[in-house]
């Protein structure tokens, strides 16, 4: 496991990337280039902050978020995996799986040609994952920051028989007021309304809020965009290797209970997770690798 004297002895890239421990001994990498800035944490691989150059805050990191080790971080772009939702089989497995609670290796960390900095890790695996998710494999996580925030979920099976894997990049992005918020390019998508007994409805125009919203979006295109009047920009969220689209924002009551999101927390962020879950579940051969990719833009309007 990497300690903080190895990722600054390493990894450091000067001016550019540093590594810090927050209170709880959260070991965090901290980013700083002439495209953007981030903060992520080596439990989970976890970005908790990406914010591009001469642009507001991209990504949402509640101002009550817990840093603890082993307990979930409210914000930023949580990864769900091995499984997506609820474990098939164990309900006393964690939901969305294991991989934001646990510590990952920081594997190579480099600035590119073009400026941009680039780390990559891996899950470390032990007995306690193991009998959770008991298929041979290797997950990493790379994360690319620059003028967009680009990140990369790739899972490898590394044994002798195929499994199923679902999996959601959970990310939170910061808006000015979700009551203001819309969404283009889920219209005519078939979704799982979670809200409403998990019916099956169809999206009709851009997608609005104005109550707990909890959506499995079925295949999607991999494109679709946040236009927020509020903050004057539009975010652009592009991915490939998923066909379905988690939006969720909890609202005034179970953000309340939660307990992490503060006064009003609610109104300034949403989740739109590039995911593969419901009916997009994949199916890895041995010696195949799945990427989950997806690209975050910020475009002022």
């Amino acid at each position: 496991m990497n300690t903080l004297a190895e990722l600054n002895r390493r990894f450091a890239v000067a001016s550019k990337l540093a590594f810090e421990a927050l209170p709880g001994g959260f070991l965090v990498a901290r980013v700083d280039t002439d495209f953007g800035s981030a903060t992520i944490a080596l439990q989970g691989a976890h970005v908790l902050t990406y914010q591009p150059r001469n642009h507001g805050p991209l990504i949402w990191l509640s101002k009550f978020a817990k840093f603890v080790p082993g307990k979930s971080v409210r914000g930023g772009v949580p990864i769900c995996w091995p499984w997506f939702g609820p474990h098939s089989a164990n309900v006393q497995f964690p939901g969305h799986g294991f991989a934001r609670t646990v510590p990952w290796q920081l594997v190579e960390a480099r600035a590119l040609p073009d400026g941009r900095i680039r780390l990559d890790f891996e899950l470390i695996q032990s007995d306690a994952t193991r009998a959770q998710w008991p298929h041979a494999s290797t997950v990493r996580n790379i994360v690319t920051v620059g003028q967009e925030l680009e990140v990369e979920l790739a899972t490898t099976n590394t044994g002798v028989a195929p499994f199923q894997l679902s999996q959601a990049l959970h990310t939170y992005f910061e808006v000015g007021d979700i009551r203001r918020v819309s969404i283009d390019g889920l219209d005519g998508s078939d979704f799982i309304d979670k809200v409403d007994g998990s019916s099956r409805k169809r999206q009709e125009g851009p997608l609005t809020f104005s109550a707990e919203t909890d959506r499995i979006y079925l295949a999607t295109s991999g494109h679709c965009v946040i236009r927020d009047p509020e903050l004057a920009r539009s975010i652009l969220v592009t991915s490939t290797g998923s066909r379905s689209t988690v939006v969720w924002n909890p609202w005034i009551e179970k953000a309340d209970k939660m307990g992490d999101f503060g006064t009003d927390g609610h109104l300034g962020m949403v989740c739109v997770e590039t995911a593969n879950a419901a009916d997009d579940i994949i199916v890895l051969k041995p010696d195949e690798t799945h990427r989950l990719t997806a690209q975050y833009r910020s475009i002022k309007d």
